[in-house]
């Protein structure tokens, strides 16, 4: 990835420095801060400049009908069960919000940590996404921990336990929101993630995950409860409950696609089903997280 400093940021928008510091306090010009210092992806910023780009008479293209992001057996469900139309290609959060960025997909599912803040979400969308017309709305609270055998036959309680018996672990793609929050898990133990015994494929989404571990070829991965209930496999509790947001461009929240999944939020077939599959809060379901 082509990154810029603060000032040549500021050079190549034709700003002063300072004007550019205060932009990216306030969220409004693409960055991260990943390194402890301001740095701007290039591409993002030339993203971000069109987007800001007057051009009379110009329409933009609608997106395809495709949800991205991070891999959720609820939302998944969902979009299905309320005839969307979205084909979902889910690689991970990070994937998502490229894509959605790209304008490769209508609609973009995330759970992101930032490790510095320790919130989820918001953070992480400021940076991917160049537009000044972001939505963000809640789906639901989801708990995540590891998925482990049936029975636990290593006795498993925590990523401490993981390392001391070697046990392999399957891992989601790089930039999948359980990816991040692996690493932010052995940080916090101090524990390096390279440390980790790991199989050599990766887990694309929560069922594959699930069947790496139901097959034995891995002993545990990072997911959600209902991945776990859904393949007969043993979850241990992590503490966490995490937020999961589904992003879109506000033009296309209007869209048909969009509309009829925040109908079907309020749907008791939805609550019925986030009940079934366990480790769901529904609490908020289609409250607005972020309209920039």
């Amino acid at each position: 990835m082509d990154l810029m400093t603060t000032a040549e940021v500021a050079a190549y928008l034709r700003l002063k420095e300072r004007t550019v510091y205060e932009m990216a306090s306030r969220g409004q010009i693409p960055c991260t801060r990943a390194t402890g210092k301001l740095l701007f992806p290039r591409r993002l910023v030339d993203r971000w400049l069109e987007a800001h780009t007057d051009v009379p008479g110009a329409r933009v293209a609608a997106p395809p009908p495709i949800y991205a992001g991070s891999s959720d057996p609820l939302l998944e469900w969902a979009l299905r069960a309320c005839d969307s139309g979205l084909a979902v290609l889910a690689r991970g959060s990070a994937d998502g919000l490229e894509r959605l960025a790209r304008g490769e997909a209508a609609l973009a599912g995330i759970h992101l940590l930032d490790a510095q803040t320790r919130t989820y979400n918001v953070e992480a969308i400021r940076r991917a996404l160049p537009f000044p017309d972001v939505v963000s709305i809640r789906l639901c609270a989801r708990e995540q921990g590891l998925l482990v055998a049936a029975g636990n036959p290593l006795g498993l309680s925590g990523i401490e336990d993981v390392a001391r018996v070697n046990a392999r672990v399957a891992l989601r793609p790089e930039g999948a929101g359980s990816r991040l929050l692996l690493d932010v898990l052995c940080a916090r133990a101090g524990i390096a993630p390279d440390a980790l015994e790991t199989v050599a494929r990766p887990a694309q989404t929560q069922g594959d995950l699930a069947a790496l571990i139901a097959s034995g070829e891995a002993d545990a991965g990072i997911g959600v409860r209902a991945a776990a209930v859904g393949a007969g496999l043993g979850f241990v509790p992590l503490g966490i409950v995490e937020p999961f947001d589904v992003v879109m461009r506000r033009r296309d929240y209007f869209e048909p696609p969009v509309q009829a999944l925040m109908r079907f939020l309020l749907d008791p077939a939805f609550a019925e089903t986030a009940e079934r599959l366990g480790g769901y809060d529904i609490a908020e379901a289609g409250r607005v997280v972020l309209n920039a």
